[in-house]
């Protein structure tokens, strides 16, 4: 699992400019099955999402294609971790940890 962290680097103005073609790609990475969940940060200095997948490289190459950063209106911090305890929601995205 991916928690993609947005920080923008341009005015707010810009960034919703874009803001529609931002949506576009992030409803397609959820018909994809691979956002499960994304939002403003607040204050909004960015956003968050969190995405599913066993390729760090594969989500950094989704994370290219925003076209928030293709536009180079934010930068990405991508930090990959372990589900290894979720709620009965996210229980198809739990991992085991080898003992």
């Amino acid at each position: 699992m991916f928690i993609l962290e947005l920080t923008y680097t341009a005015p707010l103005d810009r960034v919703d400019a874009l803001l529609a073609d931002h949506v576009a790609w992030l409803d397609a990475q959820y018909e994809a099955g691979t956002f499960i969940a994304s939002g403003r940060k607040e204050p909004r200095d960015g956003g968050v999402i969190l995405a599913v997948g066993d390729d760090r490289t594969a989500i950094e190459r989704l994370a290219a294609t925003d076209p928030f950063l293709v536009n180079e209106l934010c930068t990405y911090r991508i930090t990959e971790f372990r589900a290894t305890k979720v709620a009965p929601q996210l229980a198809a995205f739990q991992e085991q940890l080898p003992r």
